[in-house]
């Protein structure tokens, strides 16, 4: 009993995972975890933090310590006069040092004055500000993308769901026609056509299920899932929500390329301030101590009479005042200044662009609205067409032709209305976008 259980309860976690209904906010937020975009941009920010503590690290004192040990196979002889030593006039050569030599010493190094490296400490922290933006605008991207692609994945499975019903219905009408036939009362052609217009839209349908699995893998791929798991759509896809509604005070301001190019400003700002710090002066203090260590044999361990220890420390200040560098500082900062000018020019175009998106974002969507409600007007229409015609066919008032045309043009009314719906969706993006809202589709 316990194994069958056991099994029950796999083949259920297995039927569970066999598929899932992927809302837009469950597909975007997928994305933001899993996509390699939105991942590296986080990793980005996870490294600003390294680069901070690596600039931070150049203004705190750098200890180090070291040593070594030599030995003086051939000690090298100086010459001296002889009369010191009392040999008249002569040369006498005399070794100077032991054998051994060892060494061990412990230095110390701190910046007291550098402009460069505080303004590089500045310029770190604004980075990591700077990637914190980019990773946003990244995550904007990725949703716009999955957003573009989720919609386009629910049109083609309307026009599926759509064809669905025009075969059901083209399916009763021969089984009509069929019947009138058998009972001689339908002629042989008007069953024929009518096989015929149901199995093109039978191959229309298999088109658009073809078309369909390559846009749900289009959409795992951008959201980073797993492309042998089925995924299935709900039905309220396609709606009219409120949350793009035109609100006149909406301005580009909130938008991340615009935070993104101010940050940029501030990082060329401090570049330029920090080639301009390269012609201040600086001042560093250093200190060391250690110990020498002289002997016949190996020091180490050793005491006199059998080696010679001596200890040593120093304290000084490094004073480093910049006085002709041949104008390069000078070039460099008209460079860095440039620049800033070049960014200022983008600026402004972005702005405008921004602009011209905000405004083309709002025309579009109410001219999406006007066709939503005129294509929502033509179905009902070409419903109502279509029920008067069949009664008429049923009662010899009317053709076969006028029957199947009415089913047509059924047909393509819902097909455009699910177009409508898709441009109005998607100029809802762009409206969302325009807005600098697009994380909100996160929280639907």
């Amino acid at each position: 009993m316990k194994y069958k259980v056991s099994i029950l309860l796999a083949f259920l976690g297995f039927f569970a995972q066999a598929q899932e209904q992927l809302t837009l906010k469950d597909a975007v937020n997928y994305a933001l975890q899993n996509k390699a975009e939105a991942v590296k941009a986080r990793l980005d920010v996870e490294n600003s933090e390294y680069q901070i503590d690596e600039v931070r690290a150049s203004a705190l004192p750098q200890i180090s310590a070291n040593g070594g040990l030599t030995y003086n196979a051939i000690i090298q002889k100086s010459a001296v006069p002889g009369e010191f030593f009392g040999q008249g006039d002569g040369i006498v050569m005399i070794p100077f040092g032991l054998p051994w030599q060892t060494n061990a010493a412990v230095s110390l190094n701190q910046q007291l004055f550098n402009q460069a490296v505080f303004t590089g400490l500045k310029a770190a922290k604004t980075t990591r500000e700077f990637y914190k933006i980019n990773a946003q605008l990244t995550e904007e991207q990725v949703i716009e993308k999955v957003a573009n692609s989720y919609y386009e994945a629910y049109k083609t499975d309307s026009q599926i769901k759509t064809i669905d019903k025009t075969i059901a219905n083209t399916t009763r009408v021969r089984d009509v026609i069929k019947s009138l036939f058998d009972n001689g009362l339908a002629k042989k052609i008007d069953l024929d056509r009518t096989e015929v217009a149901l199995n093109n839209l039978k191959g229309t349908r298999q088109q658009l299920v073809n078309a369909l699995q390559l846009q749900e893998n289009a959409l795992k791929y951008l959201i980073g899932m797993d492309m042998n798991q089925d995924i299935e759509l709900p039905n309220n896809t396609f709606e009219v929500t409120k949350h793009a509604l035109v609100d006149e005070s909406v301005t580009i301001e909130n938008r991340t390329e615009i935070q993104l190019l101010e940050k940029q400003t501030e990082l060329l700002t401090l570049n330029k301030k920090a080639i301009e710090a390269q012609g201040y002066p600086s001042l560093s203090m250093n200190a060391t101590y250690g110990y020498l260590g002289f002997g016949e044999k190996l020091p180490w361990f050793q005491t006199l009479p059998n080696a010679a220890w001596s200890n040593f420390s120093s304290i000084g200040l490094n004073l480093n005042i910049p006085i002709f560098n041949g104008g390069s500082v000078k070039a460099k900062v008209k460079q860095a200044q440039v620049a800033l000018d070049r960014l200022e020019a983008d600026k402004r175009d972005v702005r405008l662009g921004l602009d011209m998106s905000l405004k083309n974002a709002i025309t579009q969507l109410n001219n999406s609205l006007i066709t939503l409600n005129i294509q929502k007007e033509n179905v009902n229409l070409a419903k109502e067409v279509l029920d008067n015609i069949e009664n008429n066919y049923k009662f010899g008032l009317a053709t076969l032709t006028d029957l199947l045309d009415a089913e047509t043009q059924y047909a393509d009314a819902q097909n455009n209305h699910t177009n409508a719906l898709l441009d109005y969706k998607v100029a809802e993006i762009q409206l969302i976008k325009a807005k600098g809202a697009l994380k909100s589709l996160t929280e639907e």
